[in-house]
């Protein structure tokens, strides 16, 4: 079974996470019995961005979301390490500006959205206020439960005018992100990640899972999937995001544009040139 069909929430679905195994590899033991794979995924993910670009008629969007040490910013450099930096754009969402906070909730979304030809990848995004803003109480239930009908309409609008959108959720356990927490300690390049609202949102963990169970079940639509990618080995996060991507981008009816010149023309001006 391809991974964009085994991994898909499908519409409708009542998603419970803790039936997902985070720790699944799909019978793979080791990130070296992967390696082979993840590396032919690599070269295709790069050769249909470059198809991607040259076709020019539509743009990709990657939503990544998850808990803390999910894995977000690991994904994007795989990502990127596969991809050419100039037609890939990653967008980070954090805590709103005034400037965002004076508008709607989604139009931080749609002014960093991937223009024709481009990819771009959120870092978190505009489900966060249907996330954070739930589990904390920042806005009334009043407000974050209707964002989920208002984010469907915006993401079938990106899709109505040619954007196609992978929305992943990076999947952990509890145990596994603690694990990582306290890798950090050890780690001096990764230290300055710590925070102590870390430990703090675990208290939350539950709050959290219900909510995204909530985002899963109701934002999964047949234009803007949702996936649970098993992340607790982050070799195969790496594998299932990569292979889903080449898979989706596979099945578009993209084609290198024609030339724009005489070849003949040119070609006879080469070889005039050469002989004189």
């Amino acid at each position: 079974m391809k991974y964009i069909n085994r991994f898909r929430i499908e519409p409708d679905s009542k998603v419970k996470l803790k039936d997902i195994d985070p720790g699944f590899t799909d019978g793979r033991e080791s990130h070296k019995q992967a390696a082979e794979e993840i590396e032919h995924d690599q070269k295709k993910l790069r050769k249909l961005q470059d198809l991607l670009y040259a076709d020019g008629r539509c743009s990709l969007l990657i939503c990544l979301q998850g808990m803390d040490a999910g894995g977000k910013d690991g994904t994007i450099n795989h990502i990127l390490g596969s991809m050419n930096p100039q037609g890939c754009r990653v967008v980070g969402f954090k805590q709103p500006s005034a400037e965002e906070l004076a508008h709607d909730f989604l139009w931080r979304a749609h002014r960093a959205t991937p223009v024709k030809g481009s990819v771009s990848i959120f870092n978190r995004s505009h489900y966060e206020d249907v996330l954070v803003v739930r589990v904390h109480n920042l806005v009334s239930h009043a407000v974050w439960s209707r964002r989920y009908d208002q984010i469907n309409e915006f993401e079938k609008e990106l899709v109505d005018s040619n954007t196609h959108i992978l929305k992943f959720y990076l999947h952990i356990s509890k145990r596994e992100q603690l694990k990582r927490f306290e890798d950090r300690l050890d780690d001096p390049t990764k230290q300055w990640k710590i925070s102590e609202s870390d430990y703090k949102e675990r208290e939350f963990w539950g709050d959290y899972m219900t909510a995204y169970e909530e985002v899963l079940s109701r934002c999964s639509t047949p234009h803007a999937p949702w996936f649970v990618i098993p992340s607790d080995h982050k070799w195969f996060r790496n594998l299932a995001i990569a292979r889903i991507v080449v898979e989706h981008l596979e099945a578009l009816d993209m084609k290198l544009p024609k030339p724009s010149v005489d070849l003949g023309h040119i070609r006879r001006e080469y070889h005039a040139a050469t002989k004189a």
